[in-house]
């Protein structure tokens, strides 16, 4: 299977197929429990795999998947899944705990730290919301929109979303 391809049919015949009992129980109780989502990562990106598995973390947190002070996933749950060597998502974990998103807990596996979905919401909004509208604008400016065009598309936006 190449890396583009969806790894989740792989990686379940593999667990359940090949590995052990408790690596079985590990599935379950950190991919199945935890959402069962898997990871979407862009291996042609110029940006690094082990940012986009600490951004896909941080989603899972903001979306409630990961919850605060519940389990977060294994590096080697998210290597087997991504078929990522297990330094590179390591490395995509070790970003969030530098941020103060996980945390180590002793005698256990990495923990959603208290206060992380709020930290995530205010550096989102923060950051990359704003590199989003300043992004929007520059294009606006390039293609002769208007700000009152944009912004009523924006809304035209907002009131589909509501129709669904």
């Amino acid at each position: 299977m190449h890396r583009g391809s969806d790894r989740r049919v792989f990686f379940e015949k593999k667990v359940l197929t090949k590995q052990s009992t408790f690596s079985i129980l590990h599935y379950i109780t950190n991919v199945v429990r935890l959402g069962g989502e898997i990871m979407k990562i862009n291996f042609d990106s110029i940006k690094p795999v082990y940012i986009q598995i600490a951004e896909a973390v941080e989603d899972d947190i903001i979306n409630g998947t990961l919850a605060e002070g519940g389990a977060a996933y294994s590096q080697l749950i998210i290597a087997r899944e991504l078929n990522v060597n297990p330094a590179t998502a390591a490395k995509g974990i070790n970003v969030l705990v530098a941020k103060g998103i996980l945390e180590k807990q002793r005698g256990a596996s990495m923990i959603v730290a208290s206060g992380a979905l709020e930290k995530l919401l205010k550096e989102r909004r923060e950051n990359r919301f704003k590199e989003l509208i300043a992004s929007l604008i520059s294009e606006a400016e390039k293609i002769k929109l208007s700000e009152n065009e944009v912004i009523s598309e924006i809304r035209k936006h907002y009131q589909s979303l509501e129709g669904k």
